[in-house]
């Protein structure tokens, strides 16, 4: 058995999470406990499946329709090291990243490093949207996010300019 993540699931082919046809990979486990969060199952840390991370990555590479893989959840900076390992290997294949977090982008960087794999991870996303869901925020219509105070940052823009930089979508 290979390299092993926990998942609460998979999106083998999505058009919501991101641009283009995308595998999305759910992480199982999340502190933030958003309210009226759309994916509570994803909070306990002992729930979801054990996966080899090297045969879920071969599956997206062998796929030529795919053109991005998103990390969502639970949250993927839970489980930094593993969605770092797969994060470098797509960014390898020239796939597009990207990544949801209930963390905000100044948390992360201010932590960076002290959480082992938040490094690793952010040098390998194209995009982070990042923030709690605040339900008293939701509004219909906003791509690729569920309340308008999270942002949808490119990662690599922002890092060089050491600051935020949204994408606009």
């Amino acid at each position: 058995m290979g390299k092993m993540i926990r998942l609460a699931g998979i999106a083998y082919e999505s058009l919501v999470n991101g641009p283009g046809l995308r595998r999305v990979f759910f992480s199982q486990g999340c502190k933030h406990n958003c309210r009226g969060c759309f994916n509570p199952d994803t909070h306990d840390f002992s729930s979801g499946e054990e996966r080899d991370m090297d045969e879920l990555i071969q599956d997206v590479v062998e796929n030529p329709m795919i053109k991005g893989v998103t990390f969502s959840g639970g949250d993927p900076f839970e489980r930094a090291q593993e969605f770092a390992y797969m994060a470098k290997k797509f960014k390898e294949h020239g796939l597009n990243i990207w990544s949801y977090t209930g963390y905000t982008y100044e948390y992360i960087l201010e932590n960076i490093d002290k959480v082992p794999g938040w490094k690793e991870l952010m040098g390998n996303l194209d995009v982070i949207v990042d923030g709690r869901f605040e339900e008293d925020k939701k509004e219909d219509g906003l791509r690729f996010r569920g309340s308008n105070n999270q942002r949808i940052i490119d990662v690599k823009k922002s890092l060089k300019l050491k600051k935020v930089i949204t994408v606009d979508c």
